[in-house]
């Protein structure tokens, strides 16, 4: 009996060895979060622009006469594709909250609302003109039976290093989300790399910094707020704008109050495609970044970095002759009316919430 039994006490040892040398090595399975959602949707639209001319902005290309003959017949065609786009990704839900960029005025979102299905969903607008000398703004759209707007403000952005240059202003909401309490958000679009990447560098710089600093002022009075910065940074996101001038952290499994987390880090090192494609190369301009507050899975609603994701329906997409592979269906190839949707794919957070 004695040695039966340590022969099972030795089979049984192997056993656990075995068990343990297969663990060893293996990435930790992904968390399955069952708790439902709610969604925010970012989209870099293309150059939705009216067919009017607006003396104050240089819009002549997008005019019926223009070589790019932008007309009604056209701009309809655009925005009933926005629409779709919006509701494949809400996936029979509108999404709650939804963040855009390059839409020339409040008239085109307000078209964009009466004429196609979106009507239904009960959307309202911030906006405001902002000094951009092409005349493209940002805009949020949230549904009022979801998001309880509380307040709003635009940041102008002033360089003291390039006084004749204007840009986007950078758009901050607060609101209450489904009655889970307040959540934070800002809309971005930062100067593009028009005249190259390391030219243009510290434009994008300083209007990160200016978004830390609203951002600081927030935590002065809440540690444990729940922060949303969303947009096309014209950066990537381990770029210095996000990772000194928004002090952006890529490292999530201990989120701390008072911190902010890249969290498209995580999306571009797990993702195959990106946002934007430039010479054949994926890029991660359209990110997420997020408060400490918010990656705090015990709250009443919170995220995960895994919970950051790219809408990647097939119509959004195109061969890509020339790189190979695939690139967003574009409405534009310069002059030529390519009709397609946006040179942007959109990106989308799911907001978890405890029923």
């Amino acid at each position: 009996m004695n040695i039966l039994k340590s022969y099972l006490l030795f089979i049984l040892a192997l056993g656990l060895m075995a068990g343990a040398c297969g663990r060893e090595g293996q990435e930790e399975e992904p968390v399955v979060d069952l708790n439902p959602f709610h969604r925010m949707l970012f989209y870099n639209v293309e150059n939705l622009f009216d067919t009017l001319d607006q003396p104050e902005t240089r819009d002549e290309e997008f005019m019926p006469e223009s070589d790019k003959e932008w007309n009604t017949d056209k701009l309809f065609d655009k925005v009933f594709k926005i629409a779709k786009v919006v509701e494949d990704a809400g996936e029979g839900t509108w999404p709650p909250l939804i963040g855009l960029c390059e839409v020339e005025n409040r008239d085109v979102l307000e078209l964009m609302l009466a004429s196609t299905n979106m009507k239904a969903a009960g959307y309202e607008i911030v906006h405001k003109e902002s000094p951009d000398y092409r005349g493209i703004d940002v805009a949020l759209l949230y549904r009022t039976d979801l998001f309880d707007l509380l307040s709003y403000n635009l940041y102008s952005v002033w360089f003291p290093f390039n006084a004749g240059y204007s840009t986007r202003e950078v758009l901050y909401a607060k609101g209450n989300l489904a009655g889970t309490g307040e959540i934070h958000l800002f809309v971005n679009h930062w100067p593009s790399r028009s005249g190259g990447e390391i030219e243009s560098r510290p434009k994008r710089i300083f209007v990160a910094e200016l978004v830390r600093t609203k951002v600081d002022s927030i935590f002065e009075q809440d540690p444990k707020a729940r922060i949303i910065i969303t947009g096309d940074f014209n950066d990537e996101p381990d770029d210095l704008s996000i990772v000194s001038g928004l002090n952006g952290l890529h490292s999530y499994d201990k989120p701390k109050d008072g911190n902010l987390y890249a969290i498209s880090k995580y999306l571009m090192e797990n993702s195959s495609i990106g946002s934007y494609k430039y010479k054949g190369d994926w890029n991660s301009l359209d990110q997420f970044v997020v408060s400490g507050g918010l990656l705090d899975t015990t709250g009443s609603i919170y995220c995960r970095p895994s919970d950051l994701g790219i809408i990647e329906r097939h119509y959004l997409f195109q061969e890509d002759n020339t790189y190979m592979g695939k690139k967003p269906f574009r409405t534009y190839l310069g002059d030529y009316f390519n009709g397609g949707y946006s040179d942007h794919l959109p990106v989308e957070l799911k907001l978890r919430y405890r029923d």
